[in-house]
């Protein structure tokens, strides 16, 4: 069970230069592309191969604080194609979260077909390769789906493996395990990816500036974040 402080309002100091401060997710920072990827999805006929084109982009935020808790991150879209195709095959949303008092890496994801869900998982700050981890059904790390795709393909549990390359390059593997009427067991639906740099990432909003961050005593909410010593 995780020790969790007394004082649940009080503000950490945070150095405001989030991509100094990433930990794992450090090699992820910046624009991505890649032509290589590989889709494995269920069709009334069966599981279906696709091969996508992804364009991925991950740009840091200003630090995060819950009271004492402090997050740095990246805020992420990531957009599919198939070959040849100028129609959306995926589209995807949301942070990419390191917390570097507890090694934890939080992910969160939405898509719009009316599902999201956030996995967690734990690591080093210099780790390469990681994994993270949504169930159904959890109150930290679970899945929300719209009541069609809940009954259709209810989805059971996400797992993603992220592997940071020598040479400026990242991948992914992705499994999420879902439960399709008439299906005899669940089902597998797999995506896994090799992204190469094309942009690097703009600073974040308080490191481009030069600001600072104040740490707020009592205080949960909007507008703590300084730079200049008064209110955002």
């Amino acid at each position: 069970m995780v020790d969790f402080p007394a004082d649940i309002y009080t503000e950490p100091d945070a150095d405001v230069d989030t991509l100094k401060n990433l930990g794992p997710l450090t090699g992820m920072a910046g624009i991505w592309r890649s032509a290589s990827g590989e889709d494995v999805h269920p069709t009334a006929a069966g599981p279906e191969q696709q091969a996508f084109i992804e364009r991925y982009e991950l740009q840091p935020i200003d630090p995060q604080t819950n009271g004492p808790q402090l997050l740095y991150g990246l805020r992420y879209h990531t957009h599919i194609v198939k070959p040849d195709s100028v129609e959306t095959f995926h589209d995807q949303v949301g942070y990419w979260l390191w917390e570097p008092a507890t090694g934890t890496i939080l992910y969160t994801l939405s898509i719009p077909r009316a599902q999201t869900a956030m996995a967690i998982g734990h690591a080093a700050s210099g780790a390469k390769t990681f994994s993270l981890e949504a169930v159904r059904g959890s109150e930290t790390n679970g899945i929300v789906s719209n009541p069609f795709l809940d009954h259709a393909f209810k989805t059971l549990r996400v797992t993603i493996d992220v592997t940071i390359h020598p040479g400026g390059t990242w991948s992914y593997e992705q499994d999420t395990v879902m439960v399709i009427p008439g299906a005899q067991k669940p089902f597998h639906h797999t995506n896994r990816n090799t992204l190469r740099k094309i942009g690097e990432p703009t600073p974040n909003p308080l490191a481009a500036q030069g600001g600072n961050r104040t740490a707020q005593p009592a205080s949960l909410g909007i507008g703590s974040l300084r730079s200049d010593g008064t209110a955002a």
